[in-house]
């Protein structure tokens, strides 16, 4: 079984398409934005964005917990730039991207609405679209509609993987 990456920018659902996608395939979960800095989080609470150096120790703990499932694992992580997903890939060589694309609009009225329970500000929408290096076309990477319903994320997701599995 392969590991998979749910990516995209805030408010896209990569913790509830990651959510159906492990518990559909039998894998864990890994919540990318539990493994942040308190630092990283107190940036983000105050609307300041997270930089590459912000990132480093986030990301070197994503890639420790790929490694700790070698079965596979399910993670969900922004992945925004093709630099952190090649550093993602080097601790799980056949690591596979699910990209949830939405647009900015979309990814602001979700944000606002969940803005009582999580950590993300509305503010921080737009710096999450400027450091976005599209995935679309890298090895390894299903892009979706994240407006689409889950049920068909999920179903999408599934059948990709089998293609994969069959290969």
């Amino acid at each position: 079984m392969h590991s998979i990456v749910i990516m995209g920018v805030a408010g896209c659902g990569k913790s509830s398409l990651g959510g159906l996608v492990a518990q559909a395939a039998g894998l864990p979960l890994v919540e990318g934005d539990d493994h942040h800095s308190d630092s990283n989080r107190e940036k983000m609470q105050s609307g300041i964005p997270l930089t590459d150096a912000d990132r480093d120790g986030w990301l070197s703990a994503l890639c420790e917990q790929l490694r700790a499932h070698p079965s596979g694992v399910v993670m969900t992580c922004s992945a925004l730039k093709q630099a952190y997903r090649t550093r993602l890939r080097q601790a799980a060589p056949d690591l596979q991207f699910v990209f949830m694309d939405i647009t900015r609009e979309q990814a602001q009225i979700r944000v606002a609405a969940r803005a009582h329970a999580h950590i993300f500000p509305t503010a921080l929408v737009d710096s999450q679209f400027a450091t976005l290096e599209s995935p679309v076309g890298e090895v390894g990477v299903l892009r979706v509609d994240a407006l689409a319903p889950l049920p068909l994320l999920q179903a999408q997701v599934a059948a990709w993987l089998a293609s994969k599995e069959a290969a």
